[in-house]
């Protein structure tokens, strides 16, 4: 069974739909590990409370990102992580842990990738006047939101929309989305070809 360690930094939405999918079965694989780097993000009770192991990382503690980021592969090394799950880690990786888990680290953006990227993908959405915008789930390579795309969800921006209204709206197909696409990780069922996925069926 594969294990998965999820980074997050707030709350910890798609970090409790991520939880609830491996509880139910609908994920095959074991939620082994939260890495965050705020000591006080509410995802941390969140994991204490269904059991998974937290790895606090704070950036002020380190001299510089690469010794950040060499604590960081230690915990996942010593977890035997599989996959990595950016939740809402309000952090760019560098280099050194991107070259250490190319093609096993996923991202989820909430906009139609390769539109509106960036940490307010909503918000240009809709003040842009768009009328479609979505969620994207995507490999993470070294640039911001740019690796090979494994799937995208829809959703439409409503006349008279708020953001709150069209937030609520991308953080539901998020929840569903993400799930998905760790769920075809998991099973082996994701290949990476240049900046193309293939999704295999098996």
């Amino acid at each position: 069974m594969k294990n998965i360690a999820v980074f997050a930094s707030g709350r910890g939405s798609n970090f409790g739909a991520i939880a609830g999918s491996v509880r139910s079965g609908k994920i095959k694989a074991r939620l082994a590990l939260l890495v965050c780097d705020q000591p006080a993000a509410g995802v941390i009770k969140m994991a204490k409370r269904l059991g998974v192991k937290v790895a606090l990382v704070v950036r002020k503690d380190f001299p510089d990102r690469n010794c950040f980021e060499s604590a960081i592969i230690d915990h996942l090394k010593r977890n035997s992580i599989d996959l990595v799950v950016l939740a809402g880690f309000m952090r760019m990786l560098g280099p050194k842990l991107v070259r250490a888990y190319k093609g096993r680290i996923i991202n989820i953006h909430p906009a139609l990738l390769p539109s509106f990227k960036g940490s307010r993908g909503i918000k240009d959405a809709l003040d842009y006047g768009a009328k479609l915008t979505g969620v994207t789930v995507h490999f993470v390579d070294e640039l911001m939101d740019h690796g090979p795309i494994i799937l995208q969800s829809e959703v439409r921006i409503k006349e008279g929309d708020t953001l709150e209204a069209l937030e609520a709206r991308i953080h539901k197909a998020e929840h569903k989305l993400y799930s998905e696409a760790v769920g075809l990780f998991v099973a082996g069922r994701l290949e990476i070809r240049g900046r193309k996925v293939r999704i295999s069926s098996r």
